[in-house]
């Protein structure tokens, strides 16, 4: 999808606007994912994506990606999840929620660069390896 944000400095964008893109991304990339691997009902797909966005299953994949991010990458990552979210999810742990919204953040910024091809190759490992 290209549909870029235009700025010279990726570093003033707040925060909370990259986890807010990178949210809907990711759950696009779940939807896909579950479409495309569970054949079943809807209430099975939504299931399974529910399944995969889920903050102990980011926070989980954020761990496995942590050694293949570059260090711009995991700079956007850890202002994420250093972040100060005005919200806390009731279903998950505070770590896993803050891995999760940085993890998201990497996800709008790689969206919003356009870096369609990171951003593929990264959900790729999320997805493929969270589902074995």
């Amino acid at each position: 999808m290209n549909v870029p944000i235009v700025t010279r400095d990726w570093r003033e964008v707040p925060i909370s606007t990259l986890a807010y893109i990178g949210d809907a991304v990711y759950e696009l990339y779940a939807r896909i994912y579950a479409c495309n691997h569970c054949h079943g009902k809807s209430g099975q797909l939504h299931r399974q994506s529910v399944s995969l966005v889920k903050a102990q299953a980011q926070a989980q994949a954020v761990r496995r990606l942590m050694p293949y991010l570059n260090d711009d990458e995991l700079s956007v990552y850890k202002r994420g999840r250093n972040s100060q979210p005005a919200s806390r999810s009731k279903h998950a742990e505070p770590a896993d929620y803050l891995m999760a919204t940085g993890l998201e953040a990497l996800i709008g910024y790689l969206s919003l660069k356009n870096e369609d091809q990171r951003l593929d190759q990264l959900m790729t490992m999320i997805l493929e390896e969270t589902t074995d």
